[in-house]
């Protein structure tokens, strides 16, 4: 699925839960999906224009000038539902610290530590940040019918956090004492 098509389901997935303004529309993929998707306002406005001249989007004047509001249409719907039913591409994986890490030997058994109690730091912190805002939003969308749907990504944040906490506490036991294999010499800059 190509990116502009990916946009396009995050922006009419956005109008389909109620009607906002682009900058609401990008608040809200912020903060709501901003936990597993990114979208910039530089791709946001430029979508909701192709969108509305596509007749899947309708624009009417907002409370103040300027702020026009746009809802999602009968046809804005067809498209969402076609573009959330097409298949989905993985992307390759492109992941920094895997990377530092496989170079391990180079770097030095105490700097790549170093990494992996990051990662683990980072990953704690995410899943305190999951849990309290399952806890939030239950409070606020549990009788809903989109909460199961939302609470099912929650829980994958959940679960990816906690992966991620075992495996850097596995790799900080495997990598605790060299065994006997010596420290690389720090590289020469």
């Amino acid at each position: 699925m190509a990116r502009s098509s990916q946009t396009q389901m995050a922006v009419l997935g956005g109008l389909s839960i109620e009607p906002m303004t682009a900058y609401a529309l990008r608040e809200a993929i912020r903060d709501v999906l901003g936990h597993f998707w990114s979208e910039s306002f530089g791709q946001i406005y430029p979508t909701l224009q192709t969108l509305e001249e596509e007749g899947h989007v309708r624009r009417r004047e907002g409370p103040r000038a300027r702020s026009s509001v746009f809802e999602i249409t009968g046809s804005g719907t067809a498209r969402l539902i076609e573009l959330l039913t097409e298949p989905i591409r993985g992307t390759p994986p492109r992941d920094g610290l895997l990377l530092r890490l496989f170079f391990g030997r180079t770097l030095g058994r105490e700097r790549c530590r170093g990494l992996l109690e990051a990662a683990r730091d980072t990953a704690l912190k995410n899943l305190q940040g999951y849990e309290s805002l399952q806890t939030q939003l239950s409070a606020q969308e549990g009788d809903t019918p989109d909460w199961p749907f939302i609470e099912v990504t929650i829980r994958a944040g959940i679960h990816h956090s906690r992966a991620t906490i075992a495996w850097a506490d596995e790799s900080l036991a495997a990598l605790g004492d060299p065994a006997g294999h010596p420290e690389p010499e720090e590289p020469q800059p």
